[in-house]
């Protein structure tokens, strides 16, 4: 296991993911609030987030969706569709030139996402990371803290119900 990673639970890694995430979309709409467009910063945002989603959908819900955890994981995994889409969506907005007059397109979608986000962390962290630190078998554990560190999702890779 990565040496930052032995002395972390992955739970809190986890959950500091989740910290990031909401930082950069709040720095977003700070600037957005003042009338720039950061698009560089969301879009890091957004891959970030991606990542993190691959993350868990790839290496953290597979070994611990069977028994108590398989209806909260499922739930999880819908959740993350929806994010998803609204991602794409939000892709799509900051890839056309923005008029400062007609930013309530884009603040709305990042309030959706904002939103989104925090009813998605009210379960998944309570419910889903404890699994993280006592639900893994050693190489599984250590594989997510790896991935946590140095991982890289793969170039077109997009959740379960992205679609959806």
């Amino acid at each position: 296991m990565p040496n930052i990673m032995s002395a972390v639970k992955l739970s809190a890694a986890l959950e500091r993911e989740h910290q990031v995430i909401d930082a950069g979309i709040g720095a977003f709409v700070d600037k957005l609030e003042a009338g720039s467009v950061d698009a560089d910063a969301l879009r890091e945002t957004l891959a970030a987030l991606r990542r993190h989603i691959y993350l868990e959908e790839q290496l953290l819900f597979p070994p611990i969706s069977k028994g108590a955890q398989m209806m909260s994981v499922f739930g999880m995994v819908r959740g993350h569709g929806e994010i998803w889409r609204t991602m794409d969506a939000l892709d799509d907005l900051i890839a056309a030139p923005a008029d400062p007059a007609e930013l309530d397109p884009l603040r709305e979608a990042c309030q959706r996402l904002s939103a989104l986000l925090a009813d998605h962390n009210k379960v998944e962290e309570p419910v889903i990371y404890p699994a993280a630190d006592t639900g893994l078998a050693a190489e599984q554990a250590a594989e997510l803290a790896e991935f946590i560190e140095v991982g890289r999702m793969p170039d077109g890779w997009v959740c379960a119900k992205a679609a959806v």
